[in-house]
């Protein structure tokens, strides 16, 4: 296992190892379902959500009953990590749940007691200053490093797990008895992050690291644009611990200097993308802030319209796709999506990367359009199609297998990771009732931070 260091400032998502003869056909993998053609869109929105709702709730570490950071369906895991959960995964995975509550799919009381069992573990596990590791050992709650000096706290983790527990907090909080107890444990773990220590003594910018041992010496300050925007909302709404206005506008938007009028394909990006700024970057930076944080008319002092923001870089991605100017087999307005996930390497082995239109290599990734439903529903409905009728070999037991090329005569990693299938079912729903945003949106610490770092939005009341 070793670590991928980018231009583009998401070092905390970039891992990478090799397995030169992992499989990676139809035989390898979980044998998946035929799905007849003339299903209806309704019944395959369904079928995606309950599919990826089985990576949280089927495959979840035992113990803490959180999400592994990765499960595969050929049983080759690094470094013997099958108790390795995922903080941000695991985040993704508690909206996850709530999808399949509110749909019926899990029941609820059942639902209550796997929540519940999950906070005590969060209660008990590490912190460091109330924030959690990237990866914890689902075992003993003890820090498992991402790195070795990536060995405490991760704010940009935690916050996507924040995002969860708040949402969370806010389904069950009006309850019956467990139901209310359940909101208490969330809300007391929320109110011990100590946000504002990760702005080392003061700076205007929040940290990504923090560690007892090695203290600042990661030194990632959280700057955009990239996905880390909801680890500014939730500090600025922190009840016990909240950074102000100019931290936000300053360390984040660096005083307006991210901003851009550069266009692609005649559409305004509107800000510059860390390391990517002609296209773009990887898609997943439309979704991993938006989960809770419904950008539908949503300005700030800078941005007028976050929803535009996130729709021209998902279109910017699938005009490029269409456009297809490597010239791979397969890419099409049915076959889309570039974003950061396991990979192919020039060996044939299994890798990990940033996939975009500027770090193009032929695979593509169906968290990409299927978490840019609320952007792209037609052509994220084109994929996902697609995909389920005319690709079966890339549907596992868990959904949609992670990473996927037509060009290199229908390769798949029969893998999946918490980040990538965490994102399907939630940002789906948002699409189709946006039952977590109107969650999120309407908890009235976000509120109170919204308005306090000037953000707008008709749509639930903040001006």
């Amino acid at each position: 296992m070793k670590r991928i260091v980018l231009s583009l400032g998401v070092a905390s998502l970039f891992f990478a190892y090799s397995c030169k003869n992992s499989p990676s056909s139809k035989q390898q993998g979980v044998q998946s379902e035929i799905v007849k053609s003339d299903i209806t869109d309704e019944q395959l929105m369904d079928k995606v959500q309950k599919d990826a709702l089985k990576y949280f709730w089927e495959y979840a570490e035992p113990n803490s009953m959180l999400g592994r950071e990765r499960y595969h369906e050929d049983n080759i895991y690094p470094d013997n990590d099958k108790h390795v959960i995922t903080t941000g995964g695991s985040g993704f995975g508690l909206a996850t749940i709530l999808v399949g509550v509110e749909r019926g799919f899990v029941p609820r009381k059942e639902a209550v007691k796997r929540l519940t069992i999950m906070m005590d573990f969060l209660a008990k596990a590490d912190r460091h200053k109330g924030a959690w590791s990237h990866w914890i050992n689902g075992e003993t709650g003890k820090t498992v490093p991402f790195g070795k000096k990536d060995n405490g706290g991760d704010l940009v983790e935690t916050a996507f797990l924040t995002s969860g527990i708040l949402m969370v907090r806010e389904y069950f909080k009006n309850g019956n008895t467990e139901e209310k107890a359940l909101a208490k444990k969330c809300d007391e773990l929320w109110r011990g992050i100590q946000w504002n220590w990760y702005t080392k003594g003061g700076e205007k910018v929040l940290y990504w690291h923090w560690s007892p041992e090695y203290q600042w010496e990661m030194n990632f300050p959280l700057q955009g644009y990239n996905e880390c925007l909801i680890t500014y909302i939730l500090a600025a709404s922190s009840p016990t611990y909240s950074i102000d206005t100019e931290t936000y506008y300053k360390g984040w938007s660096r005083n307006g200097a991210y901003l851009t009028n550069k266009t692609k394909y005649g559409l305004p990006l509107y800000v510059k993308h860390n390391g990517a700024e002609e296209y773009g970057g990887p898609l997943f930076w439309a979704h991993y802030s938006y989960i809770g944080l419904d950008p539908t008319g949503l300005s700030d002092k800078l941005v007028k319209n976050y929803f535009d923001l996130n729709k021209n870089q998902v279109l910017i991605d699938y005009k490029y796709c269409v456009e297809n100017p490597k010239q791979w087999k397969g890419y099409g307005s049915d076959y889309w999506g570039l974003t950061a996930s396991y990979t192919r390497n020039k060996d044939g082995g299994v890798g990990y990367t940033a996939h975009m239109p500027s770090n193009d290599h032929g695979v593509v990734t169906p968290t990409a359009a299927l978490s840019s439903f609320p952007y792209t529903p037609k052509e994220s409905m084109d994929f996902l199609r697609f995909i389920y009728t005319k690709q079966p070999e890339f549907i596992g037991s868990a959904g949609p297998y992670d990473a996927t090329s037509i060009n290199y005569s229908n390769w798949f990693t029969p893998r999946y990771l918490a980040i990538d299938q965490g994102t399907i079912a939630p940002m789906i729903e948002n699409h189709r009732t946006g039952f977590l945003w109107k969650l999120f949106m309407n908890t009235p610490e976000i509120q109170q931070g919204l308005k306090k770092l000037s953000f707008k939005s008709a749509k639930y009341g903040i001006k």
